[in-house]
């Protein structure tokens, strides 16, 4: 799915009743798309500034879907590079978010499952694959990061970000 579809996918399930409108934000990591700064969780980092250098490796086995580490310390204003590795045997999806729209953009992800993330916040790795996500986080709060792909936070595939 590229992002056009995503962004008009998006507006048309949020006009849907009930669907996840908070704030007068799109839900999910759809702000990304619209032109949103920041969001409660922080902004996209300058790449051409320091940054902290969090490793983070995505794994699947016997039934388990993990992040390792799964919890990460940050202080407010801080910035992190998060260096990601996909040593799984699928996909996998490494997206930074409040706990509430990481669930809402869980049930987008129920009803596109190949909805494919690349966004400022997000980043979706084939097996083996590398990436990396620059954030910023500007807002003392807990946050997730979290794999939307339907059926792997379930098993296990979320992690927690402290911001201090």
């Amino acid at each position: 799915m590229n992002r056009r579809s995503f962004l008009v996918g998006a507006v048309a399930a949020a006009c849907l009743p009930g669907a996840g409108l908070s704030g007068g934000a799109l839900s999910g990591s759809a702000w990304a798309h619209v032109g949103h700064e920041e969001a409660e969780f922080g902004k996209p980092g300058d790449p051409g500034k320091p940054a902290r250098i969090v490793q983070v490796v995505m794994r699947d086995a016997d039934g388990r879907m993990l992040y390792l580490p799964n919890r990460v310390v940050v202080r407010r204003g801080e910035q992190v590079r998060f260096l990601l590795r996909n040593n799984g045997v699928i996909d996998h999806e490494f997206v930074i978010g409040t706990a509430e729209e990481n669930r809402r953009h869980m049930k987008a992800m129920e009803a596109h499952p190949d909805m494919e993330h690349d966004d400022p916040n997000a980043k979706r790795l084939k097996p083996g694959a590398t990436g990396e996500i620059v954030w910023q986080f500007t807002k003392a709060g807990t946050f997730e990061f979290a794999c939307l792909i339907p059926g792997h936070y379930q098993a296990g595939m979320v992690g927690i970000i402290v911001v201090e």
